[in-house]
C-alpha cells in the first residue's frame, strides 16, 4: 500500500444514518457509521478488550459513540473507550483502551479514508472535469486480485482487441502505436491510445506521433486508485479500485452522461448503458484473475513491450510513492 494517501473505500450510499457497518479495507477490519449531522466516522473493527467485531454492536448518543456487542465497551469517533460498563459508567478509563481511528472525507458520492501515519495535509480531489451536470449509474463487484493488478488492466492498451474482440475491441486493431503518456503534476497522468490494423508497418514510437493525431478519447489515472475513460465531454466511465486485501479488490464502476441536461433522462441513459459496461468489465475480470502473481511490482520477471508504457509509468511512480 502507498501510505499517506486518500483512498476511496465506499460509495456514500453504503453508509446510512443509524447503521453501523463493517468492511475490510487495506487488509484491516473497519467499522463505519454516520453521526446525527451525517459525518462519517471510521475506527478499527477489532475491540481492544477481547477482539470482538465492533460493527456488530450499535450506535449510541446520536452517533457520537458506538458500543461493542460483547461486553458493552463504548467507543467515540477517535477510537477511545469512554465507558467500560463492568467497571461502572462513571469510572475513568485508562488511555490504553483504544483502537485506531481513521480520518474520513466525503466527496463525489464516495467515502474516502486517509491511509497514513500523520494528519492529512489536504482534502482529496476527484476528477475535476466531472461536474454536477453529469448524471451517473454505478455498480460494484469484487475481483480476486490485488488492486494493483486491477488498475494495470485499465492501463493496458494492448489487450483490447483480444479480450474485448466482440465489444470495444472490434476491428482487429492489434498494432499499438505509442502510446503517449503525459503527466500532470506528481500523481496523475493521461494516456492516449493509437491502435490500428496491422498493415505491415512496425508500431510507431511516441515521438513519431504528431500531436494533431490525438483523439478526444483518452484515459486518465489518478493515484492512488482512480481511473477515467474520457470518451467525450458528456460521456465518461470511471472506476475506483478499492483495496480489500492482498488478493481481493472492490471495483466501483460509474457511467456518466450529460446529453440532455435533464437529470432523469440522463440517468435513464446511464442505466441503459450499464449492461454493456458490465459486460466489458467481466471480459477483463475473466482474464485478470488468472494472472500470476495476484500482486504486481516494478520488477517481477516480466518481458514488457513498448505498448505497456502506461503500466510501466504506473509501476515506477507507485514504487517511488511507497518508498517516499
Amino acid at each position: 500500500m502507498i501510505k499517506n494517501q486518500w483512498y476511496i473505500v465506499l460509495s456514500s450510499k453504503e453508509v446510512k444514518k443509524g447503521e453501523l457497518i463493517g468492511v475490510t479495507r487495506f487488509g484491516e477490519k473497519l467499522a463505519l457509521w454516520r453521526d446525527e449531522a451525517g459525518k462519517v466516522h471510521c475506527i478499527s473493527d477489532v475491540c481492544c478488550h477481547r477482539g470482538a467485531s465492533i460493527s456488530h454492536g450499535k450506535i449510541l448518543s446520536n452517533g457520537e459513540r458506538v458500543m461493542c456487542p460483547f461486553h458493552g465497551f463504548e467507543y467515540d469517533s477517535t477510537g477511545r473507550v469512554c465507558v467500560i460498563p463492568a467497571n461502572g459508567r462513571n469510572t475513568p478509563v485508562n488511555e490504553n483502551f483504544k483502537v485506531k481511528a481513521y480520518h474520513t472525507y466525503e466527496l463525489a458520492d464516495f467515502i474516502w479514508i486517509w491511509y497514513g501515519d500523520g494528519e492529512p495535509t489536504n482534502p482529496p480531489t476527484y476528477f475535476e472535469d466531472i461536474t454536477d451536470d453529469l448524471s451517473y449509474s454505478e455498480f460494484k463487484e469484487v475481483w480476486n486480485v490485488h488492486y494493483s493488478r486491477a488498475i494495470e488492466n485499465q492501463l493496458d492498451v494492448v489487450h483490447v482487441p483480444f479480450v474485448h474482440y466482440n465489444t470495444i475491441g472490434r476491428g482487429n486493431r492489434t498494432v499499438v502505436d505509442g502510446p503517449i503518456v503525459k503527466w500532470f503534476g506528481d500523481t496523475m497522468f493521461y494516456f492516449y491510445v493509437f491502435n490500428r490494423v496491422d498493415d505491415g508497418r512496425p508500431a510507431r514510437k511516441p515521438e513519431e506521433i504528431g500531436l494533431n493525431e490525438k483523439s478526444q478519447v483518452y484515459l486518465e489515472f489518478k493515484f492512488p486508485n482512480m481511473w477515467q475513460n474520457h470518451i467525450d465531454e458528456k460521456i465518461r466511465v470511471t472506476a475506483a479500485f478499492v483495496p480489500i486485501d492482498d488478493e481481493h479488490t472492490m471495483i466501483y464502476l460509474r457511467f456518466y452522461i450529460g446529453f440532455t441536461k435533464i437529470r432523469f433522462l440522463d440517468k435513464l441513459i446511464t442505466l441503459m448503458g450499464m449492461p454493456f459496461n458490465r459486460k466489458i468489465l467481466h471480459q477483463d475480470k475473466r482474464v485478470v484473475e488468472t494472472q500470476i502473481p495476484k500482486k504486481s511490482e516494478l520488477r517481477m520477471g516480466e518481458n514488457l513491450i513498448p505498448g505497456d508504457a502506461p503500466i510501466l509509468e504506473y509501476r515506477k511512480k507507485r514504487e517511488a510513492l511507497k518508498n517516499s
